[in-house]
């Protein structure tokens, strides 16, 4: 019992640390260099109080009387002594793995990926492709509700634990005021503070095309870029945009329509119901709408047996059927590829970026999507400006959404942002 009350009131210090009180005079600067020294910690790593101290220009008896609050509230540890060539060797200071938890919640059309990250953000457990059906409808909310508790449930550890959840949706969201405007918008708060209250603890919202670029560029391994796209390829079409090494959100926080560019000249009506957008021919749905026109005009797929109705095909199928070879899927996924390198060859020559990163599901279907696009993309956009672009496949894949939306809740809470 005592342990667990211990436990507690660590959580609640690191809490105290970063949400917004009523502190002032000595308490609140001391809180504010606290904040300073945990930022400082998770861009260096481990280190010692003369460096800590000499960064916040602070006296080192300051410093370390800081250092030893921080050990107590169970945010950092020692980690050993730093190299040295004569002399005592100081102690280094890093932050404690354990101290807290982040949940990353990403929610796709037809299935629910949830991971946890620890504080110095490792991933540690994972969930994903739990069976799930995206509908703007109060059946479709209990049930994402359900999973995230289910999974809640089942943490080795206390739920006290958990500092904050990040759950990423597509549409229109605005991460600002946590509210969602293509989802789930049923009551006049912001979404957001409905789901802290119905899962128990703080929750940020994110649109998924953005929380999958802040995963992939800086989760564990990131890609070490400063200005990329990337590109959220799935039923839908989305982008996220890194600029100077910074998410770039636009003036309202709704950046990256990448779907909605009015491409092509036709009267096909979007999701958004405007015609012409991008989505209408190179997206997960128009390739499924692709591939029941063709087969009930007379092509031959693998992937279709006597017992099936073409409308049950789903997107998985014709990415499955591309890796057994099927003609038909291999052919509508190049021309996928072709036609969403049109899109892209315009995303070139406009931001100029270093890398272009596929993500999303039709990110599985790798070469069969990237050689049409590589190729698009040559012969529509300027060779000045496209030569140092590199154009590449998804590393984290089906995780990169649950890290990034991990990541930014964590960035969230300790940048109290």
């Amino acid at each position: 019992m005592f342990l667990y009350f211990v436990r507690m009131r660590t959580i609640g210090s690191i809490l105290e640390i970063f949400l917004d009180n009523q502190s002032t005079g000595v308490a609140y600067k001391n809180k504010a260099l606290k904040r300073n020294i945990v930022h400082f910690l998770d861009q260096q790593g481990h280190s010692t109080i003369t460096d800590i101290s000499n960064h916040l220009g602070i006296s080192v008896p300051k410093g370390t009387s800081l250092v030893n609050e921080l050990i107590q509230d169970g945010l950092l540890g020692e980690f050993g002594k730093e190299d040295s060539t004569g002399g005592r060797k100081a102690s280094l200071f890093g932050l404690v793995p354990d101290c807290g938890f982040f949940l990353g919640i990403d929610v796709r059309r037809y299935y629910i990926n949830v991971g946890l990250i620890d504080f110095q953000r490792n991933l540690i457990k994972k969930q994903t492709q739990i069976p799930f059906l995206l509908e703007n409808t109060l059946d479709s909310y209990q049930q994402m509700i359900a999973i995230i508790s289910g999974f809640i449930a089942e943490m080795p550890f206390s739920k006290d634990l958990l500092l904050a959840a990040g759950i990423n949706l597509s549409g229109r969201v605005n991460r600002q005021t946590g509210q969602s405007y293509s989802y789930f918008h049923f009551h006049e708060v912001p979404l957001s503070h409905t789901l802290t209250e119905d899962l128990g603890i703080t929750v940020f919202l994110e649109n998924d095309s953005r929380a999958m670029a802040f995963g992939e560029f800086f989760g564990s391994g990131g890609m070490q870029v400063s200005n990329a796209l990337f590109l959220n390829m799935d039923y839908g079409v989305g982008m996220g945009i890194l600029i100077n090494g910074k998410m770039y959100y636009g003036k309202s926080g709704f950046s990256g329509e990448f779907g909605h560019i009015p491409l092509f000249d036709n009267e096909i009506i979007c999701n958004c119901g405007k015609k012409g957008c991008l989505e209408t021919e190179a997206s997960g749905w128009a390739v499924l709408r692709n591939f029941k026109e063709k087969v009930k005009a007379g092509s031959a797929t693998v992937i279709l047996n006597k017992n099936m109705d073409v409308d049950s095909i789903t997107l998985p199928d014709i990415l499955k059927g591309a890796q057994q070879e099927d003609v038909l899927c291999i052919e509508l996924l190049a021309d996928f590829g072709e036609k969403a390198g049109r899109g892209v060859a315009f995303l070139i020559n406009v931001f100029n970026p270093e890398m272009v990163v596929i993500g999303g599901a039709l990110s599985q279907a790798e070469d069969y999507i990237r050689l049409p696009m590589r190729s698009t993309i040559n012969k529509l956009s300027l060779s000045l400006v496209n030569n140092d672009t590199q154009l590449r496949i998804s590393k984290l894949g089906e995780t990169a959404g649950v890290i990034g939306g991990a990541l930014l809740a964590r960035e969230k809470l300790i940048n109290g942002q």
